[in-house]
């Protein structure tokens, strides 16, 4: 009887935020969208002043670590020691240099 409850009750609220997480990223891909008519990208040029350094990427979705080599258009390749990967600057929405201690170590990571 108490799942009844439960489901009548918290269901619709779950249902309502996942149709607006879904309505969010609706309206991100079509503002990207539109940028993407207008011009070149600014992150291109602001890109360029981390080749060669370990970054943080935050993208729409995840985030990555690694080397950046190259940026190409709206694009960026980052080689993260195992494989290279190419990211759409169209989603990138931070970067960041890895995070060093005094000692020049790297600093733990957590969720930001």
């Amino acid at each position: 009887m108490d799942t009844a409850l439960w489901l009548c009750c918290f269901l619709p609220i779950l249902l309502v935020l996942y149709e607006r997480s879904r309505q969010q990223k609706t309206f991100l891909a079509r503002r990207i969208a539109a940028k993407r008519k207008k011009g070149a990208n600014p992150m291109t040029d602001l890109v360029k002043n981390y080749i060669g350094r370990e970054c943080l990427i935050y993208t729409m979705n995840s985030q990555l670590a690694g080397v950046i080599k190259e940026v190409d258009g709206s694009w960026i390749t980052v080689d993260n020691g195992k494989d290279l990967e190419a990211v759409n600057l169209d989603y990138v929405i931070r970067i960041r240099e890895y995070p060093r201690n005094k000692n020049g170590k790297k600093k733990a990571i957590v969720g930001d």
